[in-house]
């Protein structure tokens, strides 16, 4: 099996975004939530699921490799593993990743104190 960089099923890899942290302006933050704090949580939110689908990947491609009797030689010589570890650390983190789709408008959010808020307020007495 020859691991192919080019064939990505998952949209996330995808994203065009820096590879290393850059700095941004705050208002692009506030601009949809108007408030920073629920977008810092939704923002880790979203990188814990891409991590968690990044791992659940990664294992899947890796347990391809699994024998019940690994000798060493067998360790040191797959370099099919050594290529997907490596297309793996070149990914850009979860953390930029889920930034780069919030800023873009591409994570799905809502907040159910703020729809209760609004019906209480809608309120004709």
């Amino acid at each position: 099996m020859k691991y192919n960089n080019t064939t990505n099923t998952m949209d996330y890899k995808k994203v065009k975004t820096e590879p290393v942290a850059v700095t941004r302006r705050m208002r692009d933050f506030t601009r949809s939530t108007e408030n920073i704090y629920e977008t810092v949580a939704l923002i880790s939110k979203r990188a814990n699921q891409i991590s968690l689908e990044l791992k659940e990947e990664l294992n899947k491609k890796l347990s391809e490799f699994t024998t019940a009797n690994d000798n060493l030689e067998e360790v040191f010589e797959n370099r099919e593993q050594i290529e997907i570890a490596k297309f793996y650390e070149k990914l850009p983190k979860p953390t930029l990743i889920a930034v780069q789709e919030f800023l873009d408008d591409q994570i799905y959010y809502r907040n159910p104190l703020r729809e209760t808020e609004k019906k209480t307020t809608n309120v004709i007495i």
